[in-house]
């Protein structure tokens, strides 16, 4: 028991960040670094949180967790909406139970904007949502479609609209009701919101990789997900009344393969624009880690590609920062 007491106030505080683009491989070095400094690990991912999505997620199975505990995988059912608001939640109160029991949490993930919202303890108070005002928006995206409200924001948050894809149609209107409400742009508001101190003791790692290896990784990892049954898991999905509008099913992956199965395109045409959109989607995410602050990266072209070479970088990196 005393032992436990000390190991909390030990690590009370402490915070590790295991990031990166898609496919470069934080799932493996996250189970072998949180083997070797005791942590136990949060998913930042906003689709493995599903039940149900595993191949397109690329979900860590139970045999590549090797007995670490991880949390906010397989929590949520498909046809629940989870946001930045409740992961930030969630992820929070583990946090908490993780360091009580001695461990160090490790955020694990590519969603740029939930590990933001942890480290920088974000304020998503709402100011009195004018429901009239997201009831004519839901009304205009249904009449006229997600781009024309994707539009309506790039007029007065261009930012927002950078960053937010037109298909998530509750983030954008999220953003139109913030500019209605406050008469700021949401954006700006993040980005004030992230200048904040961080109420932890903190190591921001960015795992990367040469953007040839990192885009044939991702080829390869959407040939083996339809080896897998990628095309049978959507079309179960849609079985169990998973429709497009639904949050879960806008993830990489489920939305072009409910193209390809509602006959909007075919096969080879799904397949093609599936990983082109990945290999976007890693760009921005790069784009996105090289805005932030009091990051390490770890780019696995200069260090090495074994999980032992990266943590003898890491490591002692931590010791610098006292965790």
């Amino acid at each position: 028991m005393e032992e436990s007491r000390r190991k909390e106030a030990a690590n009370a505080g402490k915070l590790v960040i295991l990031t990166g683009p898609t496919a470069v491989g934080k799932t493996a070095l996250s189970v072998a670094l949180a083997k070797k400094i005791g942590g136990e690990i949060i998913s930042a991912d906003s689709m493995q949180v599903y039940r149900g999505m595993d191949i397109g997620s690329a979900k860590v199975t139970v045999e590549e967790m090797q007995g670490i505990p991880h949390f906010l995988i397989d929590e949520f059912d498909p046809a629940e909406e989870f946001h930045v608001v409740r992961f930030q939640e969630y992820a929070k109160r583990y946090i908490r139970e993780i360091q009580e029991r001695g461990h160090i949490p490790i955020l694990v993930g590519g969603t740029g904007f939930y590990i933001q919202s942890v480290l920088y303890d974000i304020d998503f108070t709402e100011n009195g949502s004018d429901h009239s005002y997201r009831e004519e928006l839901e009304t205009l995206a249904k009449e006229h479609g997600a781009e024309y409200l994707h539009t309506m924001l790039a007029l007065v948050d261009p930012a927002s609209a950078e960053a937010i894809h037109a298909n998530n149609v509750k983030r954008v209107i999220r953003a139109l009701e913030f500019y209605r409400e406050t008469g700021e742009r949401i954006s700006e508001h993040n980005e004030e919101e992230r200048r904040k101190a961080s109420p932890y003791q903190f190591a921001y790692f960015v795992l990367n990789d040469a953007r040839d290896r990192i885009y044939a990784n991702i080829d390869c990892r959407v040939d083996l997900m339809l080896e897998h049954g990628l095309v049978e898991e959507v079309r179960r999905l849609q079985a169990q009344g998973c429709t497009r509008d639904m949050v879960s099913m806008q993830g990489l992956g489920y939305k072009e393969i409910l193209d390809y199965l509602d006959g909007r395109c075919s096969y080879e045409e799904a397949v093609r624009v599936l990983k082109r959109d990945t290999r976007h989607f890693a760009k921005r995410q790069l784009t996105w880690f090289r805005r932030e602050r009091d990051v390490i990266w770890v780019n696995k072209q200069e260090i090495g590609y074994e999980p032992e070479q990266l943590l003898a970088y890491m490591l002692p990196e931590l010791a610098k920062r006292g965790i």
